[in-house]
């Protein structure tokens, strides 16, 4: 099945995908580093790896990334406890749930965020 630009944004805020995250993913800047991270959030739920590499940062940004290598996650829930930004600098720390064959998982990340030229990117994350 397809997924549509009215479907519910992965990201859990009230709007629809177009409204919120798919704005991001079509190329609009993230107006805070909380609204990249949702939107990273929804590429990973949708499997979009440019966007992924896009916005992460030149200086920590992997080579590629394979998300379509070994069992596929299933994105299931986004809670975000703290955003805090300074000038050109953020953090986010967040709690992602995905199901793995059959087996939830938790992902709990303290992100840190660099604003470039009016364009926020993901450095790197830590488990707090």
């Amino acid at each position: 099945m397809k997924r549509q630009l009215a479907d519910p944004c992965p990201c859990g805020l009230s709007r629809s995908y177009a409204e919120c995250c798919g704005r991001l993913h079509a190329g609009a800047p993230a107006a805070d580093a909380e609204s990249l991270m949702r939107s990273r959030y929804s590429a990973y739920s949708r499997g979009l790896e440019d966007y992924l590499l896009a916005t992460w940062h030149a200086t920590t940004r992997p080579a590629t990334l394979d998300l379509a290598g070994g069992p596929q996650p299933r994105w299931i829930g986004l809670e975000v406890k703290t955003s805090a930004e300074s000038g050109d600098e953020a953090t986010v720390e967040f709690v992602a749930v995905c199901r793995i064959g059959g087996r939830a998982q938790r992902m709990h990340e303290r992100s840190r965020f660099r604003r470039e030229q009016g364009r926020w990117y993901y450095l790197d994350g830590t488990a707090p």
